[in-house]
């Protein structure tokens, strides 16, 4: 029999890739299922993105590409962010991966192990404290509330800061909350930093899909010492609807890219050529399809907090960036649904599933218990037709 290694042993199976699993099980069988579970823009990648890959498909750019990515994607990432953060940086700075998950595994994997510990405010993304365990390197969850916005204090931040603090992770707009930190909030945060040896990851990742008067902050643009102990995380799946198409890139000191590179080149040897010829498209063609989506996305948002907030003992803040809604459903725990009680998040969603044939997230997969994440990223009928079903099915609650 072949042993399985204590590392796959100890890490979970991502929650989020499992809730869809289950759906897809149901919907397998027949059954109409409202299927929320998922952080993937329901639209189909912008056409000039996939012209732009035909075209280099066609053109024989098919394959190995230097192993953090060809000079003309990390010229458009450069180019992005000066045009959209007012940030300066040089392809020596940038590394594209495989998706944005990869990246910050990447980044973990090149400057955190053993003996370490990582900060990282909860709710927080179901990922993060797993690839953090997988380098050895120890995850220290800070809890925020409902109450507080879902937002991390200076005081939390600065007593949880240790000598063996290695990198504070940031999530703004924040996946599952939907919480968008202000500049001064984040200014509050890093001045806390500023004299430890301890750096940031930012993950911003949502950066574009914000809405009403919040603003996005590119992280390494508020303090000038920062560019020098900054990871800034983002990828094209969200803004452009590219899931599948695997980009993320890490901006970060050319001494962090450099590391990161060579644990890539053993990984993966490259990303795709061809993803390469699309994100550049994306990130220098039209943007219109950006405006769009985030529009349509700001609509969806309205609809569901309007129809969740008509549904007793739900609590919810409305969020301002991303596509998810995080809501309070602990008032339904204890109580009987049929012939089953649900006690916590995890037999709420499962009961729900079975029952209803709503697919919610449970909260306690991002370390708030009490909780279910809904993902607003489909249409407004399955929004409108799944969220009254749900509403019907907590009033049978006893």
């Amino acid at each position: 029999m072949i042993r399985i290694s204590a590392l796959a042993a100890a890490v979970k199976p991502s929650a989020t890739l499992a809730a869809g699993a289950k759906a897809r099980q149901l919907k397998a069988a027949g059954v109409k299922v409202f299927d929320f579970s998922l952080g993937e823009p329901d639209f189909p990648t912008p056409r000039h993105i996939c012209e732009a890959a035909e075209k280099a498909a066609r053109a024989g750019q098919t394959h190995y590409t230097p192993a953090s990515g060809t000079a003309e994607v990390k010229a458009a990432i450069c180019k992005w962010y000066k045009n959209f953060h007012g940030l300066d940086c040089a392809p020596e700075n940038v590394i594209v991966s495989n998706g944005a998950k990869h990246s910050i595994h990447n980044a973990l994997a090149a400057t955190v192990g053993p003996g370490d510990e990582v900060l990282i405010p909860t709710p927080y993304w179901v990922s993060y404290s797993d690839l953090v365990r997988m380098t050895g390197a120890t995850p220290v969850l800070l809890p925020t509330t409902l109450a507080s916005g879902f937002k991390l204090t200076p005081e939390q931040l600065r007593d949880a800061l240790t000598p063996q603090t290695r990198l504070l992770m940031l999530n703004s707009p924040c996946n599952p909350t939907g919480t968008v930190y202000t500049r001064a909030e984040l200014e509050a945060l890093v001045d806390v930093m500023r004299d430890t040896d301890a750096s940031i990851l930012s993950d911003e990742i949502y950066e574009q899909l914000i809405y009403c008067n919040a603003k996005p902050t590119c992280v390494a643009t508020l303090r000038p010492w920062l560019k020098e102990r900054t990871i800034t995380i983002s990828g094209a799946s969200k803004s452009y609807a590219m899931t599948g198409w695997r980009m993320g890139w890490a901006i970060a000191p050319p001494a962090v890219v450099q590391a990161m590179d060579t644990i890539q080149s053993q990984q993966t040897g490259c990303p795709s050529s061809v993803s390469q010829a699309a994100l550049v498209a994306a990130l220098t063609g039209p943007q219109e399809c950006v405006v769009e989506m985030r529009a349509e996305f700001a609509a969806r948002r309205e609809m569901t907090c309007d129809l969740l907030q008509l549904i007793p003992d739900v609590k919810l803040l409305v969020p301002d960036g991303a596509f998810y809604a995080f809501f309070d459903v602990s008032a339904y725990f204890g109580r009987n649904f049929g012939t089953t009680t649900v006690t916590d998040s995890v037999s709420f969603c499962n009961t729900l599933l079975e029952q209803a044939h709503v697919n919610l997230v449970p909260g306690v997969a991002f370390g708030a218990e009490g909780f279910v994440r809904m993902s607003f990223a489909t249409s407004r009928d399955v929004i409108e037709t799944g969220l009254g079903k749900f509403k019907s099915w907590l009033a049978t609650a006893r």
